[in-house]
């Protein structure tokens, strides 16, 4: 119930506007603080992980970085009803044989370019349609409802990397 609620809300307020601006400037504003982050950390910290305390088995920034291009790329390939296009991505943390910065970077900036193209398909009319949900094949969902989790979940993962890159004296470019 609480979900159809929050649902109906966010819908309320993307109503009064075009609904592919409304996500598209939300994506916007997430990548200018997601891609820089990754861009900012050095390469050989790519593989840094927190190891004590609550910590421990997390992904390394590199993991969390490629889970969530993943993850932009399985939201969006149910949004635009197309298979996702991220190659060799067995599992949730994307394709294994992307190792380095540079090829983790790409990876992550191709992500968002394709999430752009699949909020771009987002109308007022077609937000509560039902597309295939991303993490179950076999069920449907709305798809306010999976371009809202292409914000949400991205900013999660985005505050375990920023303390990650402060335990490495990396200040996020977005708090500088």
């Amino acid at each position: 119930m609480k979900i159809l609620l929050t649902m109906a809300l966010c819908a309320t307020s993307v109503f009064a506007a075009d609904a592919n601006k409304v996500f598209d400037s939300q994506l916007t504003g997430l990548e200018k603080e997601f891609v820089p982050l990754v861009e900012a950390m050095p390469a050989n910290q790519f593989n840094f992980a927190p190891k004590d305390g609550a910590f421990k088995g997390v992904r390394t920034f590199g993991l969390q970085s490629k889970h969530v291009a993943y993850v932009l790329y399985q939201i969006s390939a149910a949004l635009l009803g197309e298979k996702n296009p991220s190659e060799g991505g067995s599992d949730e943390n994307g394709p294994a044989n992307l190792q380095t910065k540079e090829e983790i970077t790409k990876y992550v900036k191709d992500a968002f370019a394709y999430a752009h193209k699949a909020v771009a398909t987002l109308t007022n009319e077609n937000l509560i349609q039902e597309t295939a949900n991303p993490f179950n094949p076999k069920a449907k969902s709305p798809r306010l409802s999976s371009a809202t989790i292409l914000i949400s979940h991205s900013f999660d993962h985005y505050g375990q990397m920023v303390v990650y890159a402060r335990m490495n004296n990396i200040i996020p470019p977005a708090s500088r």
